[in-house]
């Protein structure tokens, strides 16, 4: 097989070595054009590397058991609709999105890493005469309970008068690695 450069600079030894194994291998790359054109793929591929399952301002209601929320239908001119779930296929769906162990989630990079990335963003708006966003305030959690379950978390659920307050905070005992059984 032919070793591709893509105009890298060349490799440290230690690494070479480590590739060396890799061109011994006969690889076969499956590549074919998009239906729909590049674009539709990096659009898709974004909705599932940059963001959680679903967002909160897309949870509409908890009701009856159920989990009423809104999505985007794509194959119909991507137009909103609503959806309920029961609790439970919501959960499980949801779940489906969570990656498995060891596998990294999709980090960010250049003008959008960490280090630095509000003076580049900031930057980049003066380039491109680009006004500033306006700040976005994170919805608190007793507040999207209220939205959605139209539930106040801070009354008592049983007279729905009272106000809770924390008194004590209880925390679990360690748990051994054998479960608790007759002694021997």
């Amino acid at each position: 097989m032919r070793r591709a450069s893509f105009g890298l600079p060349a490799a440290p030894p230690r690494f070479k070595r480590w590739l060396e194994p890799l061109w011994q291998q006969d690889w076969v790359v499956y590549d074919k054009r998009p239906f729909a054109g590049p674009e539709q793929v990096i659009d898709y591929l974004g909705r599932y590397t940059h963001r959680t399952a679903i967002s909160n301002d897309r949870l509409i209601a908890l009701e009856d058991g159920g989990v009423r929320f809104r999505w985007k239908d794509y194959a119909d001119g991507d137009r909103w609709k609503e959806m309920v779930l029961t609790g439970e296929e919501f959960i499980r769906r949801f779940l489906l999105h969570i990656l498995p162990l060891r596998f990294i989630r999709i980090r960010r990079y250049g003008i959008l890493a960490n280090r630095g990335r509000a003076a580049k963003l900031a930057h980049c708006r003066r380039l491109l005469q680009a006004p500033e966003p306006e700040p976005v305030v994170p919805e608190t959690v007793e507040a999207l309970w209220l939205r959605v379950a139209g539930l106040d978390i801070h009354r008592c659920p049983h007279c729905h008068t009272g106000r809770l307050r924390i008194v004590l905070t209880l925390c679990p005992e360690p748990r051994g690695l054998d479960p608790p059984g007759p002694s021997s």
